[in-house]
């Protein structure tokens, strides 16, 4: 933890004074050119493996890189997705899933945590493409396999919600599907 309140005292004496410019711009507001929806993981640092700077990208994070399907209660990624859209004017939706990931682990295998679990529902049609199209593979391939589709999944969860529909319809949003390969 020490590490950590040391780089706040960092950046607040350098690193802030470094990108002084930057930081002035986005005080009067943000304009990110995509929406990257990623895993809550450690390992994935969006604006590093995108090479991009503060206000580039909106970013929702979660176990899983997961979106619920429109109409679910308490749905906070699809809000965060309907105003990226609506109030930011994004145009291009990322849905980055990647290799190793204990959410898939969890989804494929045994999970000790009831919260994940119940949070992993929102895989369901993911594991069930896994269980019919999968079953040659074990161990790492497999929870890699799982990501791969899951992404594709997440990506016909982000279809339902009407205003990314109509949009698409007219061009006017893209949607993406990425892999992170951590090794």
């Amino acid at each position: 933890m020490q590490q950590l309140v040391q780089g706040v005292h960092y950046f607040q004496k350098i690193g802030f004074r470094e990108r002084e410019e930057l930081f002035g711009r986005l005080q009067h507001g943000q304009e990110p050119e995509a929406l990257l929806i990623t895993c809550a993981d450690s390992r994935i640092v969006p604006n590093l493996i995108t090479n991009s700077e503060p206000g580039q990208l909106f970013i929702v994070r979660n176990v899983g890189n997961l979106v619920p399907c429109y109409g679910t209660s308490n749905n906070g990624e699809l809000a965060a997705v309907e105003y990226a859209i609506v109030e930011l004017g994004i145009e291009d939706l990322i849905v980055c899933g990647h290799t190793a990931c204990g959410a898939m682990q969890a989804l494929v295998g045994p999970s000790r945590t009831p919260s994940v679990t119940n949070w992993l529902r929102h895989a369901d049609a993911t594991l069930e493409i896994v269980r019919e199209h999968y079953g040659h593979l074990q161990g790492q391939a497999l929870v890699n396999a799982a990501a791969e589709e899951n992404v594709l999944v997440q990506l016909e969860h982000l279809r339902t919600l009407p205003v990314i529909a109509s949009r698409i319809s007219s061009g006017r949003v893209r949607l993406h599907g990425w892999m992170y390969k951590i090794d």
